[in-house]
Order: structure tokens, then sequence, then C-alpha cells
């Protein structure tokens, strides 16, 4: 019997990547492409989905044929990218991700794992609890656990065992957490972000609504998903962190979270604290590579302002070298990124801002760029400078730290590696 072909657009990102995983786990025939790729740039992440039995393609509409069963896209995939053009033609059905996965991810254990901050780190938590605990999850992440992550996996998707949980970030930037009905979910923050604030309460409520057994919530969310009639699930609210091997208030809750959802799935508490003791940490969330060089997904103002409490120390200063992920996002929240780094950085630290990282959609606008954010940063005392370019070399005090933040470019954990490696590396 032949197995079904699917192509997987933009496959080095890490929810398509994910994706194409499952799909080869699952026997199918599996192509993708990446502009990475296309531009000579053979991405780790690559290599690793070659290795698994993907096939990479060019990313010109070539890799379709007339009897594929899917082109699976993100919304990130614009309308007139060549694979969707071809998938017209031929008539190839277009999945978006969020329905990949809700293909596989049929289960009456369903976690699902929300909120506009912390969920990529809860969900990697989480799912190592379980695992410690011998629940032998399925899990599926925005980054990959340190603990399963190596030279052949990237550590963002464990395969599980038959009628075990499946734990899954699910994403509200493009509301696609509306296709999962969980049997309990966690929210672990409801701010502004992706859309204005009424409509990313809405949404979450929405979702709220969908969960079948109990919430996870973080501090303040009880309150703001209060009064909707909709919502039958209990609510449980976690106000107070718990002890974590990672850095950072925001981590003491993140742990707190996870421990509240983890007891609400049958383990006991001796076995839950004992697996977040050893939990070893996620990809690009302060993650450390030595010499005093640390890396993070960090993008949002929230996100931002939590990495730079956890940095922020009287003693040694700290370089925080940021590239905007999109020129939507930093206009959208302007004042806010203003904000989290005029307050988050102490008094002998220094902001180094990247130009805007460009991989299509919403087109460059006059006025709002890194260098116009620099300028605001200045004009509010704080010390910042605009760099055109990652540095090739790096002749700072020994004492003084960096720290790499950011999305989407893949360049920017490369330079953190890079950097630590350059300034002594781990110890």
């Amino acid at each position: 019997m032949n197995q079904p072909h699917v192509h997987v657009s933009g496959c080095g990102g890490v929810g398509m990547n994910a994706v194409a995983q499952l799909c080869l786990a699952a026997g199918w025939r599996v192509s993708g492409s990446d502009r990475f790729y296309d531009q000579g740039r053979m991405l780790p992440v690559l290599k690793q989905l070659q290795d698994k039995g993907l096939e990479l393609k060019p990313q010109d509409g070539s890799a379709l044929e007339a009897d594929s069963k899917a082109l699976i896209i993100s919304t990130a995939v614009e309308a007139d990218n060549p694979e969707r053009l071809r998938a017209a033609e031929l008539g190839v059905e277009e999945w978006h991700r969020s329905k990949a996965l809700a293909h596989f991810a049929v289960s009456d254990q369903l976690l699902g794992i929300a909120g506009t901050s912390g969920k990529t780190t809860c969900c990697g938590m989480l799912g190592w609890v379980l695992a410690e605990g011998g629940l032998n999850p399925w899990v599926v992440n925005g980054g990959g656990v340190l603990g399963w992550k190596n030279k052949q996996e990237p550590g963002n998707v464990r395969l599980g065992g038959e009628g075990a949980p499946w734990v899954l970030e699910l994403d509200e930037s493009d509301k696609s957490l509306l296709r999962f009905h969980p049997a309990r979910a966690m929210i672990s923050s409801i701010t502004e972000d992706h859309f204005p604030m009424e409509e990313t309460l809405q949404l979450f409520r929405d979702f709220a609504a969908s969960v079948r057994h109990s919430i996870i919530c973080g501090p303040g969310v009880k309150e703001q998903l209060a009064g909707d009639a909709r919502i039958t699930a209990q609510l449980i609210a976690v106000e107070e962190g718990l002890d974590s091997p990672l850095p950072g208030e925001h981590n003491r809750m993140n742990a707190a979270t996870v421990a509240a959802l983890a007891r609400d799935c049958g383990m006991q508490e001796e076995a839950i604290l004992r697996a977040l003791a050893r939990f070893p940490g996620i990809e690009r969330r302060l993650e450390y590579h030595g010499g005093k060089v640390w890396d993070d997904y960090a993008h949002n103002p929230e996100k931002i302002a939590a990495v730079l409490k956890a940095m922020k120390t009287a003693e040694d200063p700290l370089i925080a070298l940021w590239r905007p992920h999109g020129f939507a996002a930093l206009q959208q929240n302007f004042a806010a990124f203003v904000d989290c780094f005029c307050e988050g950085l102490a008094e002998g630290d220094e902001a180094w801002i990247l130009p805007v990282f460009y991989a299509g959609g919403t087109a460059p606008r006059e006025g709002l760029g890194s260098a116009e954010l620099v300028h605001a940063l200045q004009q509010r005392g704080c010390r910042a400078r605009l760099i055109e370019d990652y540095p090739q070399e790096l002749s700072l005090p020994a004492e003084t730290r960096l720290l790499v933040m950011g999305a989407r470019d893949p360049e920017l954990p490369r330079f953190a590696a890079r950097a630590g490696s350059a300034r002594g590396g781990l110890s």
C-alpha cells in the first residue's frame, strides 16, 4: 500500500519541522522546502529532517504531485508562494499546520498549553515531568527540550506511547488554538501581543470555552476569564512560584503552573518536584552558551521584560542584543518596547539593536524601524546603539555579560553559540 505524500512548506521553522517529524513517524512520504535551503543555508534542522527521510526540494512548486495528499503551510506562507499556486493548479488540498497537528493529536487526554508568554517553556517542562513520571507522553513544542535535543533530534517532538497523553503548545498568533478541544489546558498569561487586548481576551475566552475539564491559570488569568458563562471547565489559579532550576521569577511561575497541571493529571507531588529539579531547560530560553553569553527567544515586550528582570544585577554589566522579528510587531508595540528596555536595563547596561528581520509579510513602513527605536531609547536616557550586522569579533570586558534575544532569524542562536565559544565556552 502506497503511503500518502505530503509537502511541508517552510520545513525549517520550529512549528513546521514538528509536523514534518510527525508525518515521517507515521510512515508517510514527506518532502519539504525552505527559503534558507534555497539560499544555500543548510540549517541543522534541515539535515536532521533529511536524515529522517524527508526529501528536500526547492520552494518552486516542483515537489507537488497530482496525487499528493496535502500541501502543509503556516500562516506565514504568502498567497503568491509558488507552492500554493502549484497546489491550486493540481487540485492538491492545503492544510494549515494546525490541521496536520490535529490529524495526529487525536486523544481524550489532550493537554493544550496556551498563553501569550511562557507556553514553550511550560509545554516542554510539562512533557518532561510527565515523561519522567512514566506517562510516556507525546509532546509537540515550540522549542527543543535540551535533554531531548541532540545531533539527530531537534528535541521539540517526543513520540509517545499508544493511548498516552498529548502535550501540545497551541498558538494564538494565528488563532489556530481554536482548532483544538483539550481535556485539560493551561493559559499562562493573557497580554496584548499579536492583537489588541480586547480581541486577545476574546480569543482566549473562546479557547477556554472549548476545554472540557480544567484550566490551570497563570497570574491574573482566572479573573480575565471569569464571567464568561460558556466556560464550564474548572479554573485553577496559580499565583505563587515554585523552585525551578531555571533563572528568573517567570520560570518559578512556569514551574508552579506545570506542577498544578501535572497534579491534575494524577501525578504525585514528590514525583513532580523530583522531575522539575532535573529539568534541563529549553533551547533559546535563557540558554547558556558559556563565556557569560545567554540566548533567548524573547521577541515581545512581556518576554523581553521577564528576561531582562531575570538577568538584572547590580554587578556585572549587560549588553542586550536584540533583533526585532517583524515590522508589524515593532510598529504595533513600539512604545511598549521602549518601556521594557528602559525599565529592564540597569544603569551600566546597554541595548544593541539590529535591523528588523524581514522575511516577507507586512511591508516596511517609514519612521518605525530599528533606528527609530534606538533614538527613542536614547531620548529616554537608555544606553542604546544601532548595529548594522552581527559583530565579527567581540572585544568586551571580561565581566560584561551578553544576552542575545529575538525570533525567526536562525543566525541569532548561531551567533550566541559562536560568542560563547569565543569567550571561553561552557565550563
